[in-house]
């Protein structure tokens, strides 16, 4: 577990960060081409688990390059690159280590906060799909969230500021009402969600994660686990996981490219709407996944719960819960405040 000053100390980081955003997101680091306006390179960053499926599709079948060159923009070369949690995208972002990345909710409504109305104004191209959280333990006595106590952890991908961290809060708002928001805040734990799944599954060290697909699911068909909390439940219905971070700044200097990256991510989640078992085999080898064949892989991907589009749901559900309890200064009139002139013909939430 986090100890109360370890814990303020990341909050405080992750705070002087975002106060440092307008500097680092205006530091020039963009490679450009001799023949156009526009980037030749992009860096685009995600996480572990199924939920970057999509980025996996767009880099395996070259969508982005696809698009790109439909567009005019003949030689991009699009990086994608994986990092272990949410604070270290949001810092590759404010670093202008990256372009476009994918993270929670939570983390673009803060982000959003904090830039809007500046040239360097942080929003979100789309959302990448919806899936569920499930919050899983292996301890016996724990059936509720009521249960958690002072000798337990539950991993998350960042305290206080991922979706799973503010799901949590939402849940604990819910049970003991809205000034009990942070009760479970110190049982929370940073962990990555290979790294929780593999404690979770020997027992060792942690005894919950807020955990995601396919974690999840193998976590759950290991004797002695079960679930605790679903974030549906919480929020009420389906919600986005992920959506496509990025910065005001690189939309208007990059219109072409920022229009081909959010075209291959709508062809990808075509392609992974009809074609689940070819995209089984993409998570498979872009993952080294080991646990999992084609045909287990295929009936995960095709799991109701989750929904691979490009449309986002329940973001003011987050950013409403967020301002009510004074981690978000401003509320936005609506989704499309948080969201690229891309995404607003879509019927988002």
């Amino acid at each position: 577990m986090k100890s109360g000053k370890t814990a303020m100390l990341h909050r405080r980081s992750f705070c002087k960060a975002l106060v440092a955003a307008p500097v680092a997101l205006a530091s020039p680091m963009l490679m450009r081409s001799s023949f156009a306006d526009e980037a030749s390179s992009i860096v685009i960053v995600s996480q572990h688990g199924l939920p970057y499926l999509p980025l996996m599709v767009m880099d395996t079948l070259q969508l982005v390059q696809k698009h790109a060159s439909q567009l005019g923009v003949t030689a991009l070369k699009p990086e994608y690159k994986s990092l272990g949690g949410t604070q270290s995208l949001i810092d590759a972002l404010l670093s202008r280590q990256m372009d476009f990345g994918v993270t929670g909710v939570p983390s673009l409504a803060t982000l959003w906060d904090k830039t809007a109305g500046t040239a360097n104004e942080v929003r979100a191209l789309s959302a990448v799909q919806s899936m569920p959280f499930m919050l899983v333990t292996n301890k016996p006595s724990i059936k509720s969230i009521k249960d958690f106590t002072g000798a337990d952890k539950i991993a998350v991908p960042a305290i206080k500021v991922s979706s799973q961290a503010i799901c949590l809060q939402m849940a604990a708002a819910k049970e003991w009402g809205d000034d009990q928001y942070a009760r479970l805040d110190a049982y929370t734990i940073t962990r990555s969600h290979p790294d929780a799944a593999v404690s979770i599954i020997a027992k060792a060290e942690i005894d919950s994660h807020y955990s995601v697909a396919p974690y999840y699911y193998y976590e759950l068909a290991t004797s002695g686990v079960h679930n605790v909390l679903k974030s549906y439940d919480t929020l009420g219905g389906p919600a986005t996981n992920g959506v496509m971070l990025m910065s005001n700044r690189f939309r208007e200097a990059n219109p072409k490219v920022t229009q081909a990256v959010y075209a291959a991510l709508s062809e990808a989640h075509a392609f992974i709407n009809k074609n689940a078992g070819d995209a089984a085999q993409i998570y498979i080898k872009t993952t080294n996944e080991k646990r999992s064949n084609q045909a287990e892989m295929t009936k995960f991907i095709s799991d109701p719960d989750n929904i691979w589009t490009t449309t986002p749901q329940q973001t003011m559900t987050f950013a409403g819960f967020m301002h009510k309890v004074g981690t978000m200064k401003r509320l936005p009139a609506s989704w499309k405040d948080l969201y690229m002139p891309e995404s607003h013909d879509l019927s988002g939430s």
